[in-house]
């Protein structure tokens, strides 16, 4: 019956939460123009939005098509005139969109905050905590007869809204303008100013990774592995990745995620990043020196003694969410041979693309060539990488594919950071997954639940150490064996049983 009434009470919450998106009204002034536009482009500005100005409209889509029309026609002139200082780009018409509201959400921010992520999260725990009254450990759970979870019409459902969001806030942050003022009351708080649309999914992305970091933590309750890495996750994700930036932000220095690293964040070596990290004296030198030590030398360290799970699974914000929202969904991982092939090519295939993209933007800064060899362009390489890696592939494919392919899309076939640290995980690290395979049954859990595709129970009956370099040693393959086959251990590399022994009698493996 709670169960039932949390249930309500979230949907409820989301209904409401998408049906801010009509709330207000909006009215262009050329106050507001004056406040958003540069000098040398406020003119053409007020010209080609003259038919807009202290109109009044009800209708938030109305209103956000013609500005953005009138917005694009005016980038097209500078386009051709190669204006390219004149430009206006997303943000800057979300915050006119945000400025041009007036109505009940405006007036009431704080108390649509709680009808929507409070009641939300409220009713999500009420669905949640009575879970733990089930017995601990994974059973017969029936995940297969899930419509959410067997890529039936809920699960459809969830990943097309998680589609549409996050093209939606890759690419026109300006039609979910009234989201982010949900959340103006949060910012305010922490940095004491309105929120971005960067801002918004960050909250977005910290409460999702709490609020299931719970679900998690009372679904894998019989594992204190499990437990502290979880609680690891939520840390690492609302205490350095969300709160501690804004901080920094608010106190006039460079913001940034200390546990990010290139080339996951392949902005990293960006020429504005590293002037505004220059131009920031002591403290932007650290963090520039920080994020060149992370990789180049704490990577290779911390992979050699615990694998990559350290990143992947205990610390990394993509993984944290995979792990924590994405969990329902890490049985749809495919397992196959034609997976595993397809995952090589590209994960690899990205970070290629990652370094050469990065060596372009290098030369570019220390040069001022924009031309790599004299024929590939830099800028190109930059802005392509961002468009098809940092935005489709990360945000449209890495989250919302988790209903339709499994939680760890991203961090399987297209993190270049993952694939950095499965490189050395594979050849040169103490980390491995044992298996005793005379007590394996054959019950599958393993490889039904792995989210890395890695059929495990093929490893497992053949006595092998599992030494995969997809492998993120979440540990829930151990978690769930019946039977205690399968252990996380650190051994040195040469004591890996890397070939399969002939003849398995009980707990002896014999040639």
């Amino acid at each position: 019956m709670l169960q039932k009434l949390g249930l309500f009470i979230f949907l409820a919450a989301f209904m409401l939460f998408v049906g801010t998106l009509g709330m207000n009204n909006y009215t262009l002034t050329n106050e507001i123009l004056e406040k958003n536009f540069k000098e040398d482009a406020l003119l053409d500005a007020k010209i080609e939005l003259a038919s807009m100005v202290d109109q009044n409209y009800s209708n938030s889509y109305t209103f956000t098509a013609e500005l953005s029309e009138g917005i694009n026609q005016l980038n097209k002139v500078y386009n051709a005139q190669q204006a390219w200082d004149k430009k206006i780009y997303e943000d800057t018409i979300l915050t006119i969109v945000k400025s041009s509201a007036n109505g009940y959400l405006v007036d009431n921010k704080g108390i649509m905050f709680l009808l929507t992520f409070g009641l939300a999260i409220f009713g999500a725990l009420l669905f949640i905590i009575p879970e733990a009254q089930k017995p601990a450990g994974i059973k017969n759970n029936g995940i297969y007869f899930n419509p959410a979870m067997t890529r039936k019409w809920l699960g459809i459902g969830i990943g097309t809204f998680l589609i549409l969001f996050y093209i939606a806030l890759y690419f026109k942050p300006q039609y979910i303008a009234n989201w982010t003022m949900l959340v103006d009351p949060v910012s305010k708080l922490i940095n004491g100013g309105e929120a971005s649309r960067w801002f918004m999914y960050g909250f977005l992305y910290t409460i999702s990774v709490l609020v299931m970091g719970i679900r998690y933590i009372i679904k894998y309750r019989h594992s204190k592995y499990q437990i502290f890495r979880t609680l690891s996750i939520m840390f690492f994700q609302t205490c350095i990745a969300f709160i501690l930036p804004e901080i920094m932000s608010n106190l006039n220095l460079p913001s940034a995620d200390l546990k990010n690293m290139w080339p996951l964040d392949y902005s990293f070596f960006f020429n504005y990043r590293i002037d505004k990290l220059l131009a920031s004296g002591a403290f932007g030198i650290f963090l520039l020196v920080w994020g060149i030590v992370l990789f180049v030398v704490g990577v290779p360290v911390m992979v050699y003694f615990f694998g990559k799970r350290w990143y992947c699974s205990w610390v990394c914000g993509c993984g944290g969410l995979a792990e924590t929202l994405g969990d329902p969904f890490r049985q749809l991982s495919n397992k196959s041979l034609k997976a595993w092939k397809i995952e090589r090519y590209l994960i690899y295939g990205v970070l290629a693309f990652a370094i050469i993209m990065t060596i372009g933007v290098l030369y570019t800064y220390f040069t001022g060539s924009y031309n790599l060899l004299g024929f590939i362009p830099t800028e190109s390489l930059k802005s392509s990488y961002g468009f098809l890696i940092g935005s489709i592939f990360s945000g449209v494919v890495g989250t919302g594919f988790y209903p339709l392919m499994g939680n760890r899309v991203w961090c399987r076939f297209g993190c270049p950071l993952a694939a950095y640290l499965g490189i050395i995980q594979r050849f040169k690290s103490k980390f491995r997954i044992t298996t005793n395979g005379g007590q394996c049954i054959s019950c599958g859990n393993c490889s039904t639940h792995c989210e890395m595709g890695i059929d495990v129970r093929a490893y497992a009956q053949k006595g092998q150490d599992i030494v995969r370099s997809s492998c993120v040693g979440c540990g829930v393959c151990s978690a769930v064996c019946p039977r205690g086959v399968l252990n996380l251990e650190n051994a040195e590399t040469g004591t890996r049983v890397m070939i399969a022994p002939d003849v398995l009698l009980g707990n002896l493996m014999e040639k």
